[in-house]
């Protein structure tokens, strides 16, 4: 991927990290020389040698209009292929599944026998659903479009001799561009050290490459070196070569790991998975009955007319219609917009529906620090205090010591300080200080790593000097402070940045050190707390930084995570076996010095452990885990090419909307997960009982009987998607193998209630067959219907309480049924006649009673399941022999030992294995 390898030899490692700490903090000297810690993993910046050719372009006067056309057709526009999706095709996709192929056909087979109302019925389901989808979707790519401002539209240019403006799109290999404060990199350029206009420059150039290496402070580049697309450029002026462009970027070879990301998501799984369950009992007894009646029919007048089987099919049609659930995909996605609009309105943006209910099972959150955990900006610490001066001391002087004109982070992060909290210090923009005049100053410069000011005290008219800088040129001006210096290691070994002040008394020459300033990207206010509620929702959070490890752990041990800090030369150890670096990235809580494909291996092997797993992340280097990821999540303020690997985006700053994004896709999934267990229990009972009574009694419902329980009962359950359920302090996670035993239980035992029902009515209470059938109308739509009040929680109904809307839905669909059995369903069949008020009211008091038979059976089932059938709990209980000896435990390894000695339905060791298509079976 052209990234640059690691290193072994350890005096090579000390000097470099010498020169990247010179190179991107020119204030500061924090080399731990005891220190062990290695430097950050830099993206490559060669050149390749075929290239050379196409830049020797003269400076300052650029292409020609020839040179421009000929490398425009040699190397492409200089922009990301974007593959549109073609809208006809996406919305046909929605279409899919096997559902919905089952549904298109009942539609063939509704039209050949001229059942227009079913006819209508199935075309109306499958329109909405995929009308949901597809206007959900298009509504987040509008919002996400609507976002895009990181882009670098227009860029300065030499052609032809002049300096001009254009596309960033039309920007060739070898073009000269000119770089200035708040300019978006637009291509892969090689500064050339010169001004705009080949003047000589007398600053350096700064950038920030955050988003793509995730480092926290702005990296100084000397000329020579090479700034990379899509970075900012945070001081300075500079003439640079384009020496890349389009895909052939570091970024466009980025965006090339997004694209090796494929597979469908584990919802539409879950989905095939019941859905081909229910299809195959339903078309097999179906076609069972349909084989009866013809060969009963060829028996009863030795032949088999076209009419008569078309007759037949007509009947097995509006069986099968009743019979499949029709509406759980419309169910599911109504259920799912509403989550999304829910979250919508908590500023996160959801690109793809089915994430509502995936981000439901994530168990492992891995978290990029820069700008995502920290503020991305340098801000003080407590600093170290020499003899009698205090902080207001400190910030005084080292706020006389400032440079005014400069975007430097550590310069503003000194002027931001002083300005804030010191009494004497003007927040008015005019950089004054009460009472002090700066008389001469003298800004910082590579060669003597100091800045001085000379300083007249008003009161007393006197002048003294003050001094900031590296620590060690400042101790050494002091005339040394072992204290002092045993604090710059010990601010080194804790990864933050320290910057020496010091002032002359008794005269002008003679230096006492006035203290230390320690500096850090500090954590975001409310980081801490949503990772601490993080925990409580069952989620293990781990940093993934391009910053070194000390800096990493330090972060962590702010924010409350564990230090257990992961070095990428860990993650690229050709020494371990596959099985040692997945236990090592499991147990350990956060990753330091990673690049794109190291963030990308991390989600895989925790994946291939079978962990649902989330990625949040801002820049371009976390594009590819986000898209691998189970769920990525775009921070606020993410790049285009983050947003559009992610399938969340966050409005708003921190990771605060998480928390209410786990809220609300908990309950998406419960309620999900309740329709399913219902629906499946009612198709199952359905089946059941009309496949016996068929082939026993040779008894059939009238049609239009069949059609109303499957409208009414259908659309009633749209209103679970908005209906109250309790929070889940754990992630959730489809038992299927559970949701089918269950619901097979379930169906058997009402199936019980509905033989009872027949043959007593029939047999017992002598009713004629107009009234039976009302009767078994009546029973079969409000029977299974008032399960839906028990599949709503795993334990009994009255722990979890519905909505008041819900229940008068589902109440009054039964009143409906109530009334058309009292009084016959008006007349509309000869063969239906009407059952009174007594027996109607009687059969819908049995129907409540045999809900609570049902919601007992239902804990019962579970409490049986859980403490027998389910040895899923036992898998992948080995811990690492390394993360139980360790003395210093990472929080991930206690956390997963904890689970392991006290193993639950929904523990972090099996409930939040994620789906795939062996392990969907696996429950």
């Amino acid at each position: 991927m052209g990234f640059r390898k690691l290193t072994n030899e350890p005096e090579d490692i000390t000097n470099q990290y010498a020169n990247d700490l010179e190179e991107v903090v020119p204030l500061t000297n924090t080399i731990n020389k005891s220190s062990n810690e290695k430097p950050q993993q830099n993206i490559i910046d060669d050149v390749p040698a075929h290239l050379e050719p196409y830049l020797q372009t003269q400076p300052t006067f650029g292409l020609t209009d020839d040179q421009v056309h000929e490398r425009m057709q040699r190397f492409g526009r200089n922009e990301l292929a974007e593959k549109k999706r073609n809208k006809l095709l996406h919305f046909l996709s929605f279409f899919t599944g096997a559902i919905s192929y089952l549904m298109i056909l009942s539609l063939i087979l509704t039209a050949v026998t001229s059942d227009w109302l079913d006819f209508g019925i199935i075309a109306g389901m499958l329109i909405i659903n995929a009308v949901i989808g597809y206007v959900e979707e298009a509504r987040a790519e509008s919002s996400i479009a609507s976002l895009k401002n990181s882009l670098a539209l227009r860029c300065k240019c030499w052609r032809n001799g002049r300096l001009i403006e254009v596309n960033s799109a039309d920007i060739v290999v070898g073009d000269i561009i000119v770089l200035r404060l708040g300019d978006i990199v637009p291509a892969d350029a090689r500064l050339l050290g010169i001004g705009a206009s080949g003047e000589a420059i007398e600053t350096d150039i700064q950038i920030d490459q955050s988003s793509l290496t995730g480092e926290s402070l702005p990296s100084k580049k000397k000329p020579g070196s090479v700034v990379f697309s899509s970075c900012v450029v945070k001081q300075g002026q500079q003439q640079a070569i384009v020496v890349r462009t389009g895909p052939d970027t570091f970024i466009g070879k980025t965006a090339s790991l997004i694209s090796v990301t494929t597979g469908s998501g584990r919802f539409q799984k879950v989905i095939n998975y019941i859905g081909n369950f229910l299809i195959i009992i339903s078309v097999l007894l179906v076609l069972i009955i349909f084989i009866h009646e013809l060969l009963e029919e060829k028996v009863a007048t030795g032949a088999v007319t076209q009419g008569q089987v078309l007759s037949a099919l007509n009947q097995m049609v509006v069986l099968t219609i009743a019979a499949i659930p029709v509406g759980l995909p419309t169910v599911m996605s109504v259920t799912m917009a509403i989550g999304a609009k829910q979250l919508a309105k908590k500023q996160v943006i959801v690109k793809r529906l089915t994430a509502v209910e995936e981000f439901a099972s994530v168990s492992i959150l891995c978290s990029d620090k820069t700008g995502t955990l920290t503020k991305n900006e340098l801000t003080f610490d407590k600093p170290y205090l020499s003899g009698s001066y205090d902080k207001n001391d400190i910030l005084l002087y080292s706020y006389l010591a400032a440079e005014v004109a400069t975007d430097d982070p550590i310069e503003f992060a000194v002027r931001t300080a002083a300005e804030k909290h010191h009494p004497q210090v003007n927040n008015d923009g005019s950089h004054s200080v009460q009472g002090y005049k700066v008389v001469s100053f003298k800004p910082f410069n590579p060669s003597d790593k100091t800045a001085e000011a000379t300083v007249q005290e008003l009161a007393t008219d006197s002048k003294f000097r003050v001094a900031k800088g590296a620590p060690q040129v400042i101790l050494s001006l002091v005339g040394g402070n072992k204290q002092a210096e045993e604090t710059v290691e010990a601010f080194a070994a804790r990864g933050l940045r320290s910057l020496g002040v010091a002032r002359t008394v008794k005269g002008m020459d003679q230096w006492e050190l006035v203290g230390l300033l320690s500096l850090i990207d500090p954590p975001r206010d409310d980081s801490a707390e949503t990772l601490a509620e993080c925990n409580q929702y069952g989620i293990t959070v781990k940093m993934i930084t391009g910053d070194q490890g000390v800096i990493a752990k330090e972060v962590a041990g702010r924010l409350g995570m564990g230090k257990n800090i992961l070095d990428v030369d860990e993650l690229v150890d050709p020494t371990k076996s596959e099985q040692e670096l997945s236990d090592a990235v499991l147990f350990s809580d956060g990753f330091s010095r990673v690049v794109p494909e190291h963030k990308y291996r991390v989600v895989e092997l925790l994946q291939e452990r079978g962990y649902f797993v989330a990625m949040t992340g801002d820049g371009v280097n976390d594009a590819p885990a986000l898209k691998k990821a189970n769920v990525g999540i775009a921070v606020a303020g993410a790049t285009d090419a983050a947003r559009s690997a992610s399938d969340i985006v966050l409005l708003a700053p921190g990771l605060s909307a998480i928390i209410d994004g786990i809220k609300v896709s908990r309950i998406i999934f419960q309620r999900l997960q309740s329709y399913a267990l219902y629906r499946i229990t009612s198709t199952i009972h359905f089946l059941i009982f009309f496949f016996v009574i068929t082939l026993a009694e040779d008894w059939k419902m009238p049609p239009v009987f069949l059609i109303l329980i499957s409208l009414l009962n259908d659309a009633a359950t749209l209103i679970m998607a908005v209906d109250s359920v309790s929070i889940s302090h754990s992630p959730n996670m489809w038992r299927l193998r559970l949701l089918l035993v269950l619901s097979c239980v379930l169906a058997i035992v009402l199936s019980g209630f509905s033989f009872a029902h027949f043959y007593i009515f029939r047999d017992v209470l002598h009713a004629t067959p107009g009234e039976l059938s009302s009767i078994m109308y009546l029973h079969i739509s409000s029977a299974p219907h008032f399960v839906i009040f028990s599949t709503r929680t795993n334990s009994f109904w009255w722990t979890s309480m519905p909505s008041l809307v819900f229940t008068a839905i589902v109440l009054g669909t039964q009143v409906i049924a109530l009334v058309l059995s009292v009084y016959g369903a008006f007349g509309a069949d000869p063969n239906i006649t009407s059952i009174g008020w007594a027996r109607g009211m009687i059969i819908i008091a049995i129907s409540l009673g045999t809900f609570f038979i049902i919601d007992v059976i239902k804990v019962l089932t579970i409490f049986i399941w859980d403490k027998f059938a389910d040895k899923s709990r036992h898998e992948f209980a080995t811990v690492p022999a390394f993360a139980k000896s360790k003395k210093d435990t990472s929080k991930a390894s206690k956390f997963i030992q904890k689970q392991h000695q006290q193993p639950s339905r929904f523990g972090y060791d099996r409930a939040q294995r994620r789906e795939s298509v062996s392990s969907v079976k696996s429950y």
